[in-house]
């Protein structure tokens, strides 16, 4: 079954940075789509077309509000989730992303949509702690990984495996579901958040990297992957998506080259790192903000995993965008953006 031209389309974290994406996505092909939002977080990334979009005043975490906005033979899309690396956030993260995620499940099984998009993320498949005595030697994972307790799993990566479980259960209980794991999603947005730090990291010259790989895809691939899988007959599976695995070093020389800055040039070896995150710690706390590094986050930075994003490009004759056309959109955008300011 192929979702027609003008399917309805109801999405949830659709004012951030991979939701506003993909809700302009499905405006532009001609869906008529309505969107979950608080009215104290705003329109966020869709302010400038607010007026074409259908507003929900609601939370993942109000049911009666998820049974308002979703209706029978819709497309849902749920990208709402909570991102962080900070202890205090976690009880916060748990029930977003997981009973959050239940919620939405349920609300999609009593309306019988259509069919249920749920972007995940990389962290949720599990980084397995290195075996063998070739330390250097990148860990590589793929779809078939499954899932082990390790002390390299965040508090992150624990809430959103056990939010896909949710998914996973309606899946049995009768849901037509697609998930997709983006690795570190790279495009326009709030550069003060999530990934696109990265950027300005880059833009203020800081002159430190991390001795890590980083797995990355362009937010236009994420968008284009799971509307394409919406739109196939494809149930019932994940598709890991990542266009790229490169060391930090060379990831934040490229983004340097792009935006015409010196690149960071001092390397932070792994037990630095280890050293810093507790110093940080206590720096934040007596500034009253939240830590630069994190004890997930140092421990994340120096990790060398590489994901295997092919499984979408056999079934779907898909190819990402270079590196390169990603970067030079994402310098004029901030370039942009610093004009205005």
């Amino acid at each position: 079954m192929t979702s027609s031209l003008r399917n309805p389309v109801f999405i949830t974290g659709a004012t951030g940075f991979i939701g506003s994406h993909i809700a302009r996505r499905y405006l532009a092909d001609g869906h008529p789509v309505s969107v979950l939002y608080r009215p104290q977080s705003g329109y966020g990334m869709l302010d400038d077309i607010a007026e074409q979009i259908i507003w929900h005043e609601g939370d993942v975490l109000d049911i009666p509000s998820l049974e308002v906005a979703i209706q029978p033979v819709a497309d849902v899309i749920h990208a709402a989730a909570i991102v962080s690396f900070v202890p205090k956030d976690r009880d916060r993260m748990e029930r977003i992303n997981v009973e959050g995620t239940a919620n939405v499940v349920n609300v999609c099984l009593k309306a019988g949509v259509r069919k249920l998009g749920y972007v995940s993320s990389v962290a949720a498949i599990g980084r397995p702690t290195a075996k063998g005595e070739n330390t250097n030697e990148p860990i590589r994972i793929n779809e078939t990984l499954k899932w082990e307790e390790s002390p390299n799993n965040s508090a992150y990566a624990k809430s959103k495996y056990r939010a896909e479980l949710e998914v996973w259960r309606g899946v049995a209980e009768g849901l037509n579901a697609v998930m997709v794991n983006p690795s570190i999603v790279l495009g326009t947005g709030d550069w003060s958040r999530s990934s696109l730090q990265l950027i300005k990291y880059v833009h203020d010259e800081r002159p430190f990297y991390p001795a890590g790989l980083v797995n990355y895809v362009d937010v236009l691939d994420v968008t284009d992957a799971l509307v394409r899988l919406m739109q196939s007959d494809v149930t019932a599976e994940r598709f890991i998506l990542s266009g790229g695995t490169i060391p930090y070093q060379s990831l934040l020389e490229q983004i340097a080259a792009v935006l015409d800055k010196r690149p960071p040039t001092m390397r932070i070896p792994p037990v630095l790192t280890k050293l810093l995150w507790p110093l940080e710690a206590v720096r934040a706390w007596l500034m009253g903000k939240a830590p630069l590094i994190t004890r997930e986050t140092a421990r994340s930075s120096s990790s060398l995993y590489a994901y295997d994003g092919r499984k979408i490009e056999q079934l779907l004759d898909f190819q990402y965008r270079p590196l390169s056309e990603t970067l030079r959109g994402v310098a004029d955008a901030f370039r942009d953006r610093l004009a205005k300011l």
